[in-house]
């Protein structure tokens, strides 16, 4: 059960979920969601990593294992996927399990698309045309489109499979233009890691939603009593940030150009990240003593975050789960 401390914790900032790490050994999947949801966090979010495992089916097993926490998939890669046949599972599972489903699209990474002949000339164009579609099928509607890449003949999901309330639809961007489209036509963005504030009132910038937008934030997660060992923790799942496709996340901050320079001069991400000071890893991770990493949620809370997703590191993540949930207040289930 969820404690009352775990639900006062919600008051000041956004909500609290973990990732499923990619390469869990497979009998570890579902004691890690259900443990997740005994100590009170809100989601599990599975992802879809070429090489890995299948998102919707990840996602099915947590739910048909679980009672109460969501789960989300992020991400589905448009290219991956005939929008009407990925509507198709994404109503089964909304059906299935009500109210507990957020599913996010996007692009997927260029090398893994390339890799499966995928990569289309205009992401962009794929990414605004699928979400649109998808929405129109999940919502019921006879569905007609003559796009560029997504071309549908009169597609309509029968009345049997369609869920009462249509699931959030969400995109996992990164690019101004793509969380522009985001902001226009999805429910909410699926931000990677490291997600800081400066970060994110950035990408609600070029988001710029209308009306009601989520902004679900990753980011690399330790928590201990001891700031310095968490710190310390944090910093194998940071060794990615100094190459190029994580600029959008580090521009904004004040040590932007002092953190590329540390990469250039690192002659592998390993040392990079063992280099990093202890200030940026606070800052670029939830990190440190419980104290700080509630802070550091609240913060995100105040920079538009409404959701968060903790990604355990350490040889352990079953077990890392119990130092996370003091994030939450709750100590334990």
């Amino acid at each position: 059960m969820r404690s009352p401390a775990a639900d006062a914790a919600r008051v000041t900032g956004p909500t609290v979920g973990v990732l499923l790490p990619r390469d869990l050994p497979v009998e570890r999947i579902l004691p890690y969601a259900r443990r997740a949801e005994a100590l009170g966090f809100d989601a599990v979010w599975v992802v879809e990593d070429l090489g890995f495992r299948g998102g919707v089916a990840q996602a099915a097993a947590v739910l048909a294992s679980t009672d109460r926490i969501r789960v989300g998939i992020g991400l589905l890669p448009a290219g991956a996927r005939n929008v009407a046949f990925a509507a198709l599972e994404i109503a089964s599972l909304a059906q299935l399990f009500p109210g507990r489903v957020d599913v996010a699209v996007g692009h997927g990474m260029p090398h893994w698309m390339r890799s499966v002949g995928q990569w289309p000339r205009s992401p962009l164009t794929l990414l605004r045309e699928y979400v649109d579609a998808l929405r129109a099928l999940l919502r019921g509607e006879l569905t007609r489109r003559h796009g560029r890449y997504v071309r549908l003949d009169g597609v309509q999901l029968d009345p049997s499979a369609l869920p009462d309330v249509a699931p959030d639809i969400l995109t996992g961007v990164r690019g101004p233009k793509s969380l522009a489209v985001s902001g226009e036509m999805a429910d909410g963005t699926v931000l990677a890691e490291p997600v800081s504030p400066e970060y994110a009132r950035a990408a609600l910038g070029h988001i710029a939603p209308a009306g009601r937008h989520r902004l679900v934030a990753y980011n690399i997660a330790s928590v201990a009593p001891d700031r310095a060992g968490a710190l310390a923790a944090a910093r194998a799942g940071l060794e990615w940030i100094g190459e190029p496709d994580w600029s959008p996340h580090i521009a904004p901050l004040p040590f932007a150009d002092e953190l590329a320079a540390l990469r250039a001069g690192s002659t592998s991400r390993e040392e990079f990240g063992r280099r990093l000071p202890d200030d940026w890893v606070a800052r670029l991770a939830v990190a440190g003593t419980p104290e700080e990493a509630r802070a550091r949620l609240a913060g995100l809370g105040e920079a538009g975050v409404t959701d968060t997703v903790l990604t355990p590191v350490g040889p352990d993540p079953v077990g890392s789960l119990e130092s996370l949930a003091a994030v939450l207040g709750a100590g334990g289930a």
